[in-house]
């Protein structure tokens, strides 16, 4: 009942307080599962069963094993074993050296397979200093030479292995012309023991005249340069040689080697072209005859090298270098050349 026109005050009333109280507790609840969740987010898993809580420690430190690996078998591959190539059978070499003439008359590959040489040589400078083809050289001395050069590379195109033989050092035509090339005595020229006289190595000119000659046959076609007399004389009495310029005595072997390096490098354009050197069965032991050749520089620079082998001697065998006998007839087995 109203009093003096105002409702009678009752208090607060208690539904309102209960409100707020619920209130309270809800926001209460709502921050504490905030927190939760970010608590319980790395401890929570979902999976085709639903979600899962767990907690470290309640688990026993145990945890659910991880599902197998999937695992894929490793092949290795092996590789195939490359097959070493099959050696190409060693072939004997059997050299005949022919008259120059059998190039132009035709008899030479008839005449070569009648001795049983798979090698045609031919004297391109002999003894007695001449040629057997034109030079470009002025030191040169050409005989009868006209059109050979045409003969000799028509010959080098055939099928046939060819072969340029040169008497490099021994040279009985120089020395008599120009003294400056030459070997000498003190009264001259020296003599060796079939009076023939011969040039230095050590002399420049000669050496380079010996290389162009080499380069030249090398540009008509022949496969191979047999070098006889590529050296020093070690024949006849070689004490009468008068030290000078052109022969000291510690210098030979050096010379020789100078004469190789020139040659490599006269034949850079040619590099299929062999290189044969005529020497003696002292060097290929190891030994020293006078000449300036040594069993290392012709394991360096020489292809094969054709040696004499006196009766009741055996031919060395040198790791690396091709040694052929020069006989005096020609067989049908082993390897050999025919130089008379």
């Amino acid at each position: 009942m109203r009093r003096n026109g105002y409702e009678s005050y009752h208090g607060r009333s208690r539904g309102r307080t209960a409100l707020k109280v619920l209130i309270g507790v809800l926001l209460v609840l709502l921050v504490l599962s905030v927190a939760a969740l970010f608590f319980l987010e790395p401890y929570i898993h979902y999976s085709a069963d639903g979600v899962r809580v767990e907690l470290p420690f309640f688990g026993g430190g145990q945890t659910e094993p991880d599902s197998p690996a999937v695992t894929v078998p490793i092949q290795v591959a092996t590789p195939s074993p490359t097959p070493s190539p099959t050696p190409e059978p060693k072939t004997d070499y059997r050299g005949v050296l022919l008259p120059v003439s059998t190039l132009s008359d035709g008899t030479a590959v008839t005449q070569a397979e009648a001795a049983g040489a798979t090698t045609v040589l031919f004297q391109m400078k002999s003894i007695d200093g001449t040629l057997a083809f034109e030079t470009q050289s002025a030191l040169g001395t050409a005989r009868d030479a006209d059109g050979a050069n045409e003969a000799i590379a028509q010959f080098t195109a055939g099928d046939v292995e060819t072969g340029a033989y040169l008497s490099c050092f021994r040279d009985n035509a120089l020395p008599r012309t120009d003294r400056s090339l030459s070997v000498h005595s003190s009264g001259g020229n020296w003599w060796d023991d079939e009076a023939v006289r011969w040039c230095s190595p050590m002399s420049e000119r000669m050496r380079s005249y010996v290389t162009d000659l080499c380069r030249e046959l090398a540009a008509l076609g022949f496969d191979e340069l047999v070098l006889d007399n590529c050296a020093f004389p070690n024949r006849g009495n070689t004490s009468a040689i008068l030290s000078d310029d052109n022969y000291d005595p510690a210098a030979l072997t050096e010379t020789m080697e100078t004469f190789f390096q020139e040659l490599d490098a006269a034949l850079g354009e040619y590099p299929d072209v062999k290189v044969s050197v005529v020497t003696s069965l002292t060097v290929l032991t190891g030994g020293s005859d006078g000449s300036g050749l040594t069993l290392d520089l012709l394991k360096q620079y020489a292809d094969r090298v054709f040696v004499e082998v006196p009766e009741g001697e055996s031919l060395p065998a040198v790791e690396g270098l091709e040694i052929v006998p020069i006989v005096t007839q020609g067989t049908d087995t082993g390897s050999w050349a025919l130089l008379s």
